[in-house]
């Protein structure tokens, strides 16, 4: 009675809180600093100073902002279709959504983690989690395209997902939800007893990327939320925020809030790799898709992975400690020291800040307070550099800056809280607008952060833009932090609903981009390297188009023979090798979608005719002056009909010739 009493207080507090900082908005006058302009101001010509890497939350993409003008660059699909560029609609890039399940074509992306080496950011690539069909995926900084979707076995919601120790060793995916292992059909009810938790460890080739589950710790029933690697002294550990400890299974908004403190899970994984390497894992039979998209090829191929190494972290010791957090903690970060690990209870009055040299002086001294299904819980004050006092109401994340400070987001009181993490004192605190979730640092997540901004990401937007409907846009603000106080700076929209985001010095990435395909190198087994190349080819009822693509024409423009029934596929070459000029591809009556094809690419649209007739197609890019004479047309013939097959490109025949039956 006491504790539900507790609960419904805070969240009466909270309620009130979000109410009145809705109702009160400050004018952007009242909040701005006078030479905001002139700071974000990036003149024609010149480039942002970041990369802001954006997660798309519900439409599956990553965006691409830049820092400090808050400008759009790119849309990045990674587990949603995408139109503009054909990504899952083109044969090449099928194959990338490819699932156990079947083919999956969206997913809700939560966060993106950038690659490191020795803790800092090195511009190698972008990784992204898949929440809903658990996927991790890696998007080239070079080429800004997603290269690799892993799916995640054993598993029922990647949310503690992409973060990544501080080598690239590893990046983790740790479930939202705890469900039956091997999809077992078992009452709801026996939650307890046979719900588990899965945290994947994937390994990462240091060379080129690839990825592979190296093993899976099996863990207690409970939603693992968020998560964090350790750097310097706790690198070997990771360190992952818990709720639902009373494992409820209804009703979790009050069900599992009951108790005063959840966890904070630490992982020694330099143990596990000592367990596995000792025999102690064990295999298990799953199905999982992995996807691959080569450079050389420009297609997709997916392989069914069948098995996974599982480590049951109740029967090993020494591999998997609880740290009581309070209350409902969400966020979970490492200093850029690596000492200091902060908790953020949704539903706490202050903000524990534990240290790494005392957990592990716990350990030592088997300073617990008893244990959790067998895996021990060391004791709250041992753990404990220290408690953030009345920091605000609903913590969430923090980040930090090179400066030894940190900034934490509160989404009920919708402002952000800067504040050193040794003395634990409170140095400044400003409003955002409104309801912040994520907020991101320039480097922030590294051992070396860049300072300089932090960018919120709220989740309301209510006054701040042109209303567009029931749905605004979402909202991210700029804050500068160079000095003692934070100043607001920008309103910039973004589109999905943005999760999390790193901000990364552009000079890392922007002279390494790719701009254009060798055409020598291509290596798609449909690619016409020259005009010499084109054709028209039947076999059996596809209809293959080898056609190539150069300002401003097509090869061939003309084609015949093509009858309703077939399955056509237009493998489209790109002959251009001048950067920044793709070619469109798309045809009347397409059921799919365009395709987009990059300077020396091969891309394959497929389109299935359903009527007799001539057909259009042309290139849907922007190429040249004469852009719009960059057609043609296809003659579809009725199904058996004798219409030969023909191709040409620049012929003027007989209007009466060749008519079919």
């Amino acid at each position: 009675m006491k504790t539900s009493r507790i609960y419904g207080l805070l969240v009466l507090a909270a309620s009130s809180a979000l109410t009145f900082n809705s109702c009160k908005p400050k004018g952007p006058i009242e909040v701005t600093i006078g030479d905001a302009a002139s700071k974000v101001y990036v003149a024609p010509g010149k480039y942002d100073e970041f990369y802001n890497v954006v997660s798309g939350g519900f439409n599956g993409q990553i965006g691409i902002y830049g820092i400090p003008s808050g400008r759009l660059f790119r849309i990045l699909p990674v587990f949603s279709l995408s139109p503009e560029n054909g990504y899952g609609f083109s044969e090449e890039t099928k194959p990338m959504l490819n699932t156990s399940h079947g083919f999956v074509p969206w997913d809700d992306l939560h966060h993106i983690a950038l690659s490191t080496t020795k803790g800092e950011h090195d511009g190698r690539w972008i990784f992204a989690n898949g929440n809903n069909t658990p996927r991790v995926a890696r998007v080239s900084f070079k080429s800004f395209r997603t290269e690799e979707i892993l799916e995640i076995p054993n598993s029922g919601g990647n949310h503690s997902s992409p973060f990544i120790t501080e080598n690239t060793e590893y990046l983790v995916a740790g479930t939202r939800f705890s469900v039956p292992m091997g999809e077992k059909d078992v009452p709801i009810s026996s939650y307890k007893e046979n719900f588990k938790g899965s945290i994947s460890f994937i390994k990462v080739d240091p060379q080129t990327g690839h990825m592979n589950i190296a093993f899976q710790l099996r863990t207690p029933g409970f939603n693992f939320d968020l998560s964090r690697a350790g750097k310097g002294p706790s690198h070997g550990w990771f360190f992952f925020s818990c709720y639902n400890t009373e494992q409820a299974y209804t009703l979790l908004e009050v069900n599992a809030s009951q108790k005063d403190k959840d966890f904070i899970m630490a992982v020694n994984w330099k143990k596990a790799e000592e367990y596995l390497a000792a025999g102690k894992g064990k295999i298990e039979k799953v199905k999982y898709a992995h996807n691959t998209y080569s450079e050389k090829t420009h297609s997709a191929t997916t392989v069914m992975e069948n098995e996974v190494t599982v480590l049951d972290v109740q029967e090993l010791s020494d591999l998997v400690y609880f740290i009581p957090c309070p209350k409902s903690p969400h966020g979970c970060d490492v200093d850029p020291s690596g000492e200091y690990i902060v908790g953020s209870g949704k539903l706490a009055a202050m903000m524990p800040v534990f240290s790494f040299s005392k957990i592990q002086n716990a350990i030592a001294k088997k300073e617990y307070e008893g244990d959790f299904n067998g895996i021990p819980v060391i004791k709250y004050e041992s753990a404990l550099h220290g408690e953030v006092k009345k920091p605000g109401l609903g913590p969430l994340h923090t980040e930090f800056d090179e400066k030894g400070n940190a900034y934490t987001s509160f989404f009920v009181s919708s402002e952000i809280v800067k504040w050193n993490v040794k003395t634990l004192e409170i140095l400044d605190r400003v409003p955002t607008y409104y309801s912040i979730g994520h907020l991101s640092v320039p480097g922030g997540p590294t051992s070396k952060p860049h300072g300089k901004y932090v960018i919120a990401y709220n989740k309301i937007t209510k006054d701040r833009y042109l209303p567009t409907g029931p749905e605004l846009t979402q909202s991210a603000q700029l804050y500068d932090i160079s000095g003692d106080k934070m100043q607001l700076l920008l309103d910039f929209p973004t589109t999905g609903e943005p999760h999390y985001a790193e901000a990364i010095p552009a000079s890392l990435i922007s002279g390494n981009t790719t701009k254009i395909y060798k055409i020598e190198e291509n290596e798609n087994p449909y690619a016409a390297k020259g005009e010499g190349q084109a054709r028209v080819e039947r076999k059996g009822n596809q209809v293959h188009v080898y056609m190539t693509a150069i300002r401003s024409h097509l090869t061939p423009d003309n084609i015949e023979g093509v009858k309703v029934g077939d399955d056509v596929y237009f493998h489209v070459t790109n002959l251009e090798q001048d950067w920044d000029v793709p070619h469109g591809f798309a045809i009347k009556g397409a059921l799919n979608a365009e395709i987009l094809i990059m300077p020396g690419e091969t891309q394959t649209l497929k389109w299935q005719p359903t009527e007799a007739g001539v057909v259009p197609f042309y290139c849907t890019d922007f190429c040249s002056a004469l852009h719009q004479e960059m057609q043609g047309y296809m003659r579809v013939s009725p199904a058996g009909s004798n219409t030969p097959l023909k191709f040409s490109t620049g012929k003027i025949e007989d209007q009466n010739a060749g008519a079919g039956k």
